[in-house]
């Protein structure tokens, strides 16, 4: 004799979900997504609804399988596409995450965000990067608060500007050598030096001025378009390094 194991048609069992949960009509409604996704989604950083939910099915308990009733969805939403409430939850509803994912995922993110300030800076005066450990001890010290609808990028060049208050940090310098055609070297030559934070060599040959360099990171843009344009192509732009840095790690 053989036994069948009877699963009720109402009943989807999904794993490793995150729930978000919508009380309307004096109903609840839940749908299953992606971990990580959801965020993504209403940034707008994700737009693939497909990628963000397990399941095109609304729920009124995710975690017990039970599926919500169509003519629940239509008192509730007005209109009965799935696909349609799962966005309307997805937008308006709740987070569901228990106190200990949601410490995992904030020490996750501050260490991502310390890691990416810890590559895109040093000491100026050493020119030494200083270890992630460090980075993490200092954005405790000024009390980061991680913000879970912004990129770990856009938050680290926040961290940046915050932590210069504390610690004497600053963007790792880039190393450039620049060439100005004779027709425009002496007319440009003042403001490159204005945009330039340390003048490393300085020479003229052919009534060109040939130009190694250090400038910070955010006015490579303002360099590039001054060689380019100013000179009509006719000069000429190479990045050395990416990072001007010593080695070995700074040592508080």
């Amino acid at each position: 004799m053989t036994s069948n194991i009877f699963t009720p048609t109402n009943q989807i069992r999904l794993t490793n979900v995150a729930i978000v949960r919508l009380k309307k009509a004096g109903k609840r409604f839940e749908i299953a997504c992606y971990k990580n996704k959801v965020m993504s989604w209403r940034s707008g950083v994700e737009k693939d609804i497909d990628e963000v939910l397990q399941t095109h099915t609304v729920f009124t308990n995710v975690s017990k399988g039970e599926v919500a009733k169509k003519e629940d969805l239509l008192k509730a939403f007005a209109v009965d596409d799935q696909t349609e409430i799962c966005k309307q939850i997805l937008t308006k509803g709740e987070l569901q995450v228990s106190d200990k994912e949601r410490q995992s995922q904030l020490e996750s993110s501050l260490k991502e965000i310390a890691t990416i300030v810890a590559e895109k800076c040093v000491n100026p005066d050493t020119k030494r990067p200083y270890p992630v450990s460090m980075i993490e001890t200092g954005m405790k010290d000024i009390h980061y608060s991680v913000k879970p609808n912004k990129s770990s990028k856009q938050q680290a060049l926040d961290v940046i500007k915050q932590l210069k208050e504390s610690m004497n940090i600053g963007r790792a310098q880039m190393r450039l050598a620049v060439t100005l055609p004779s027709k425009d070297a002496k007319r440009l030559q003042e403001k490159l030096k204005a945009m330039v934070a340390v003048m490393e060599e300085e020479n003229w040959s052919g009534g060109d001025l040939h130009v190694v360099c250090l400038i910070d990171p955010g006015a490579f843009r303002d360099v590039d378009e001054l060689v380019r344009s100013q000179t009509k192509g006719q000069g000429t732009l190479e990045v050395l390094s990416l990072k001007d840095v010593e080695e070995g790690e700074e040592i508080i």
